[in-house]
């Protein structure tokens, strides 16, 4: 599989893969689980291939902007509807 097909594949895996790592580690802090989600999209790209084989020429960079792209993610993710928790509704109970 190229590079490419396999870095979008794991660009797509980021929304799940996020709600799944905060259902995992809540109460770690936001850099812990952006590490663990970093650590598992690089695996699942396979970047140390991708370095070796030199399909990524400057890891920091790849890494720096993964990074972003899950900053984006989570934003985004926060910024919807699964984020909030439903209101309560007014009048409901006795």
């Amino acid at each position: 599989m190229t590079f490419i097909k396999l870095f979008l594949r794991g660009i797509a895996l980021l929304p799940s893969l996020i709600q799944g790592i905060e259902s995992l580690f809540g109460a770690k802090t936001g850099a812990q689980k952006k590490e663990a989600a970093i650590s598992i999209v690089g695996s699942a790209i396979n970047m140390a291939d991708a370095v070796s084989s030199k399909q990524i020429a400057d890891a920091g960079s790849f890494s720096a902007g993964l990074e972003q792209i899950i900053d984006g993610v989570v934003a985004c993710l926060n910024a919807s509807i699964w984020a909030k928790s439903p209101a309560p509704v007014e009048g409901s109970g006795s």
